[in-house]
């Protein structure tokens, strides 16, 4: 998979956990902090979800790890920035 497609599985997962087709979601929407979408609980269902896709890709998304975690502002600041993390562990797994 490319990032690109990434990006897309991200945005969708995004759109699924926030229950609201209305929102527009791009690689440069923001995902946490004062103008992010998402708050904690939705950050998690979002997390789930990815592990979830994951999962059906053949690999495990890790998001509660140390590593993880000291990357977390990073890591849920936007879709792009997520999809990079997720993109990074699917390529790590093959």
């Amino acid at each position: 998979m490319e990032i690109q497609q990434i990006e897309e599985l991200v945005a969708k997962e995004v759109l699924k956990s926030l229950r609201d087709e209305k929102t527009v979601i791009t690689s440069k929407t923001l995902l946490m902090g004062e103008a992010g979408v998402l708050d904690s609980i939705v950050l998690i269902e979002l997390c789930v979800g990815l592990e979830d896709r994951a999962s059906e890709l053949g690999f495990e998304f890790d998001w509660t790890s140390d590593s993880a975690m000291s990357r977390s502002r990073s890591m849920f600041s936007s879709v792009e920035s997520l999809a990079k993390e997720f993109f990074n562990q699917l390529k790590e797994e093959r």
